[in-house]
């Protein structure tokens, strides 16, 4: 029987975030494939979660540190066990590693947690990335946590390769999957507004997540400014979920700098705006907001850390400026000139059609699943470390949360 349970950080919630997304596209590779799905998770619904019982998934609420965990285990008896990013590895492996041992263990990375932390770091202090930056704590937990795994997914060929190269991870450890879509979802370019029918430029990113919160608040403070100056009539719609308080106070109507918040039809907004500026200082894997405006047909500007991985070779959508005064002036000329913008649209469709079409990844993501399923005792003998820090975790992790689960019930 092909059984596949998912331990999610959170319930997905693709109306508000890239990881909601790209988990939901991992459940269509494996419903195409025949798996029945379970899903579960330690955190609560939101009203911005899916409904996974429209896609025939059953979901449970599940209590951490809590023996019930492993009772339900012992029912569904899982082929294979995906977790959603490292910290769910973290808190459950051990119990999937010893309740279910023939299952395979699948690590969802999302991103690097690590590097994003090593860069938001370098941003803070003003200095360069370096090895120190990334050797950080969170990278012995995250790499410790691929070790665990059989398999894990990365999204980023970027990622892929610092694993390789700097951390000499096992490359039968690592599999290369990004944002997987569907050509024939796209409108023809026939389709979509025209350079003339759009106005005005936009962000998007849910608050939840730092670096959007930072790109923001640089925008208002180093970009949007000079920007202004030469388009006095243009303005900055800001989108995302989570919108706080201190998002909100950023609103200035006077300066063009309009806070939205939420919306449930991101297309739309793309669809009808001329630009989308992503000046992302850090972060790591993939950026929703850029794949979405290239599939909607929305030039952008973004950072070199923005573009990271999302386009190999292929001339990107738009422009790729690290300083604040030739990203204003950027914006500006790709606002103003219909030839250029037309010519980076043009980009963005062919990037999506060449690297993301989820055609090209569906059965090779399966092939690499049942190849390991055939040979995963070799597999994991093969992998030392991963048996090595497996057996401490079991020794520590466990007895520790077998200790929090008999004081909660004191």
């Amino acid at each position: 029987m092909k059984n596949l349970l998912i331990i999610g950080f959170i319930f997905p919630e693709p109306n508000a975030t890239a990881a909601g997304t790209r988990m939901m596209q991992l459940i269509d590779l494996f419903q195409k494939n025949n798996y029945t799905i379970t899903f579960i998770s330690s955190a609560s619904k939101t009203e911005k979660s899916i409904d996974l019982k429209e896609y025939n998934i059953e979901t449970k609420e599940i209590k951490l540190n809590d023996a019930s965990f492993d009772e339900l285990l012992k029912i569904m008896n899982p082929s294979i066990v995906l977790f959603d990013r490292f910290i769910t590895e973290e808190q459950f492996g051990w119990r999937v590693s010893e309740i279910c041992p023939k299952a395979i263990r699948i690590l969802d990375t999302e991103d690097l947690h690590f590097l994003r932390n090593a860069r938001q770091t370098a941003i803070k202090n003003n200095e360069k990335l370096t090895e120190n930056l990334l050797f950080n704590e969170i990278a012995k937990r995250e790499i410790a946590s691929i070790y665990r795994c059989d398999l894990s997914l990365i999204i980023s060929k970027y990622e892929f390769e610092l694993l390789r190269n700097t951390f000499k991870i096992d490359k039968s450890l690592l599999f290369y999957i990004p944002f997987l879509l569907d050509k024939s979802n796209f409108n023809t370019i026939n389709a979509f507004p025209t350079f003339e029918e759009r106005s005005n430029f936009i962000s998007v990113g849910n608050f939840k997540h730092e670096p959007n919160w930072n790109a923001v608040v640089y925008l208002k403070k180093e970009i949007w400014p000079k920007i202004r100056e030469k388009l006095p009539n243009s303005e900055l719609h800001i989108y995302g979920a989570y919108c706080t308080e201190k998002v909100f106070q950023l609103n200035n109507i006077k300066e063009g700098f309009i806070v939205k918040g939420w919306v449930e039809n991101i297309e739309d907004v793309f669809k009808n705006a001329k630009i989308c500026l992503a000046p992302i200082q850090f972060g790591a894997g993939l950026k929703g907001k850029l794949i979405n405006a290239m599939e909607f047909g929305t030039p952008s500007v973004t950072t070199t850390i923005g573009a990271e991985a999302m386009h190999d070779k292929l001339p990107w959508n738009g422009f790729i400026c690290d300083n604040p005064k030739a990203f204003s002036l950027k914006s500006v000329e790709l606002y103003l000139n219909k030839g250029i913008w037309e010519e980076f649209q043009t980009n963005g469709f062919k990037i999506i059609d060449e690297i993301y079409s989820k055609t090209k990844f569906y059965c090779t993501l399966i092939g690499e699943i049942e190849k390991i399923q055939a040979t995963l005792e070799l597999h994991r003998k093969q992998n030392f470390i991963g048996s090595m820090l497996l057996h401490h975790t079991l020794k520590s992790t466990k007895y520790m949360s077998k200790w929090i689960e008999e004081k909660n019930k004191n």
